[in-house]
Parts: C-alpha cells; sequence; structure tokens
C-alpha cells in the first residue's frame, strides 16, 4: 500500500490501524536481514497503533495522517527513540525534543516507526555502517542501498514503511532513491525546518526530505511540513521542456545510458520536449565546489550538534569511537591538515553565487522547465567494494559516479526529484532526476505525476539475497 491509499483505508474503516501496523511489523521481522533499522519498538508502535484506532472510534479524525506509520533516520532527533547518528559515542543519547519537521508528522498523527540504520555521521554514499552493520539493498543483498539515508530508503522499497524521512548533503536522499528504486525528493533548501537535524554543513546544503513509493505520497509529505495543499495530478507533460546535458551523460554505465534512453523516448510520445544543451563550465564545477565546502564545515558542524543539542560528548570523544574505516576516511578528508584550507573555502563560497547566478541564467535562456539526467553513472556496488565503479570496463571514482550529478541540486539550491525509470539485466534499479530552480517544488511534483504516469512502475523486490 502507498501512504494515500492506508490513509484512505484506515479512515472509511476497511482497515484498522492496529493490523497495519501489525502487517509492517511481521515484515520488518521477516526482512531483517536488510538492517534497515537502528532501533525500532514493537511494542510502542503496537501501543500507538491502537490508540489511532481508538480516537478514531471515538470520532475523533485526528490529522492527515492518523495511524501511519513513518520510519525516521538516525539523524533526525526523536524522543522516542535515541539519535545515534549511525555512530558508537551517541547510542545512548536522548534528545530532549522530536525535530520541528518528526514533531509536524506527529502532530498529524504519523507513528514513529523506528529510527533507521544510515551511513556513520551521514558521511558517504554507502550506508555500510561500521557500528551497526551494513544496510543491504532490496533488490539484490550484495549491494549497497545508497547513502547516506540507507536504510530510509531500503525500508520503503522493501514495504516495510509507506514513507521514511531521509536527509540530503550531497545525494543522501538521491543516491538511495535511485539505488532503491523508489521516488525520493530533495526540496528547495529550507523548505523543511532543519531545526534539530544533524547536519553537515553550515546552513548551506543540508535538507532532510522524504522517500517513498509514489510522488502522491511525496506530495502528502510535502503539504504537512508546509501547511499548504498537497500538489495534485494536474500537469501535462505536452509541451514541457527537459534540459538534457551532455555532461550529465558522459560515462555512463552502459545500461543506465540504455535505460535513461528508452525513459526518455517514453516523455517525449507523451509530449515533452528535449532540448539538448550543455550546462556552462560554472555549473560544471558544482562537484568541487560542493565537496570542498562540506569537507571544511564537516568538523565545526558536529562540534556544534554536539554541544547545542546537549549530547554530553565533544567531537574528539566522539571521533575516538568512529568505526576505524570512516575515522581513516575522515582523516583523510575533513580533518587537519587534510581539510580544505580556509583560502580554498571562501573561494568555493564565492564560486557557488556564481553557480546560482548561470543556473539560473541558464534555465531562463533555454527557456528549461526542468533538468532531466540519470540520478547516478553507475550501478549499486557490492558492499565492501566502494573505492571505485566500473563502467565500460573503465574505473572511474566513486565521487564521479555517485557525486558528479547529484552536487548541482544543494549547490545551486534546487528543488530535486529522484524517479525511478526501470532495471539493469541483474535487476538493479536505474533512475532519472528531475530538477527545477528555487522554490518551484509544488510545480516540480506536479510534474511528477506525469512522470510518473508516462514511465510507468518497474518491478519491486523479490528479496532473494544473492
Amino acid at each position: 500500500m502507498s501512504a494515500t491509499q492506508a490513509i484512505a483505508a484506515m479512515r472509511s474503516g476497511t482497515m484498522t490501524s492496529e493490523d497495519y501496523a501489525n502487517s509492517l511489523l511481521a515484515r520488518a521481522r521477516a526482512l531483517r536481514e536488510l538492517n534497515a533499522f537502528i532501533s525500532l519498538n514493537e511494542q510502542d508502535i503496537l501501543d500507538a497503533a491502537r490508540n489511532a484506532d481508538k480516537m478514531r472510534r471515538a470520532g475523533n479524525t485526528g490529522g492527515v495522517l492518523q495511524g501511519l506509520p513513518i520510519a525516521i533516520k538516525d539523524s533526525v532527533n526523536t524522543r522516542a527513540y535515541p539519535t545515534t547518528n549511525g555512530t558508537q559515542s551517541l547510542k545512548a543519547f536522548r534528545p530532549t525534543a522530536n525535530a520541528t519537521l518528526a514533531q509536524r508528522l506527529f502532530s498529524e498523527g504519523a507513528i514513529c516507526f523506528g529510527k533507521t540504520n544510515m551511513t556513520e555521521l551521514s558521511f558517504g554514499w554507502t550506508s555500510n555502517n561500521g557500528t551497526f552493520g551494513a544496510v543491504h539493498n532490496p533488490h539484490n543483498f550484495k549491494r549497497i542501498p545508497g547513502g547516506s539515508s540507507g536504510g530510509s530508503a531500503a525500508a520503503v522499497a522493501a514495504g516495510i514503511v509507506p514513507i521514511a524521512v531521509a536527509a540530503d548533503t550531497l545525494g543522501s536522499i538521491r543516491v538511495p532513491a535511485a539505488m532503491c528504486g523508489i521516488y525520493g525528493l530533495r526540496p528547495t533548501f529550507g523548505r523543511y525546518s532543519g531545526d534539530g537535524i544533524f547536519s553537515l554543513t553550515s546552513e548551506k546544503f543540508d535538507q532532510a526530505g522524504p522517500l517513498a513509493r509514489s510522488v502522491a505520497d511525496l506530495a502528502l509529505f510535502d503539504a504537512v511540513q508546509t501547511g499548504g495543499a498537497a500538489a495534485t495530478a494536474v500537469k501535462s507533460l505536452k509541451g514541457v521542456r527537459l534540459g538534457i546535458a551532455p555532461f550529465y551523460h558522459s560515462d555512463l554505465d552502459p545500461e543506465i545510458q540504455q535505460v535513461t534512453q528508452e525513459a526518455y523516448r517514453k516523455l517525449q510520445q507523451a509530449g515533452a520536449v528535449l532540448v539538448n544543451v550543455d550546462i556552462s563550465g560554472e555549473m560544471k564545477s558544482a562537484f568541487d565546489v560542493a565537496a570542498t565546502i562540506m569537507l571544511y564545515e564537516t568538523m565545526p558542524s558536529i562540534a556544534r550538534f554536539l554541544k547545542e543539542q546537549q549530547t554530553g560528548v565533544g567531537f574528539d570523544q566522539l571521533l575516538s569511537q568512529v568505526a576505524p574505516e570512516m575515522q581513516e576516511f575522515m582523516k583523510h578528508t575533513a580533518l587537519p591538515p587534510s581539510r580544505p584550507p580556509e583560502e580554498a573555502f571562501r573561494s568555493m563560497v564565492a564560486q557557488r553565487a556564481k553557480i546560482r547566478e548561470a543556473t539560473a541564467r541558464f534555465y531562463r535562456d533555454h527557456r528549461i522547465d526542468a533538468l532531466a539526467y540519470p540520478a547516478i553513472s553507475a550501478l549499486p556496488a557490492p558492499i565492501g567494494e566502494e573505492s571505485d565503479a566500473l563502467v565500460s570496463g573503465k574505473k572511474i571514482s566513486f565521487f564521479q559516479a555517485y557525486g558528479r550529478n547529484t552536487a548541482l541540486g544543494p549547490v545551486a539550491s534546487l528543488a530535486s526529484l529522484v524517479v525511478p525509470v526501470g532495471l539493469s539485466k541483474d535487476g538493479l534499479p536505474i533512475a532519472l532526476e528531475f530538477s527545477k530552480l528555487p522554490n518551484q517544488d509544488q510545480e516540480l511534483l506536479e510534474l511528477g505525476f506525469a512522470l510518473e504516469r508516462a514511465i510507468g512502475a518497474i518491478s519491486t523486490p523479490q528479496f532473494s539475497p544473492q
């Protein structure tokens, strides 16, 4: 069931919240091998579901999400569960308040269906967590699900929950959405509150958002967070101009290339106009800009979170307990002496402003409604083999494979939607990302309905370890 279907069934009385919760919990137990959750309290979930049913029987319809289980990434503060951020030293950290984003869900009657596993400290795209274990991709248990919100994506793709909260600095909503074959929305920066959510930058890139199995569920989540009306399926693709930039289509896995072209053909048949024009040099520098800014701000951002949230843990203590492989990775990228120098950081902040201007100009000059491109350049890597990606017999860096195409979104603060478009011959998901200019989230979701209709659904996971 999608979230909207489940809500309708509970409201009509054809299904109780308790029955739905029991069904999802049974699925979670059967698929425990996915390792999608860090913490999950079955009794609390069932108690909340029974309370939702009791309220409904008493004539209190509650909020728009009444009785709906939603999983939450373990970087988002919740009072009912620890917020570990996927790391050892925060296993016992219990926030005193829910993150604003989570509270808005709960205020509308949503049930917290546990906290999901993730890349440690949100620092990477694998969800191969050295403390809590690797999250597995539901389409192939030996492959990564993407990260850092891999547990959220795996739980949604596997049908354990209809919606999960994720968070994205440089692809952490969109990469797992693409690898797990589900829909993901990275809203315009600041559209949803970041209060009480772990971040790797200081008010620049980090943005929470939803993962779901339908655009309608993303629109429902968006409406709850903004207080507005949910986007509806009223937009046709006829005359919609989609920018297709060669930069984003180079060095692609051949199967991604093939499935992408078939998806574009379907969109053209539905009336979309493909505008083949490359992006500017400034826009092509987005990954270097994003990486430099993020790596410079990672250490102070973590330290600030630890202090502001009164975790009782200092940065040095946290680092000393980080899993060895992640500790080495951080030392070689984000900690002195490897941390980018301040001069480089300031240069990239200035370059970011130029990229935002160039992006707005690009959309205007070419009359682009949205950019379209493969969300990632390579298929999900085998767990434990994440140093490089093999594309057409050529090794490309992990950063290029999974970060190049996702970088412009946070740098230019675009509203970005990931849409699953097909499967590889081995059943691994392939997805496109569609991006609109800032604050066009409602229009993007409307477009998403038309994209979903034109492309069609992909096969669901078969849950057989390979």
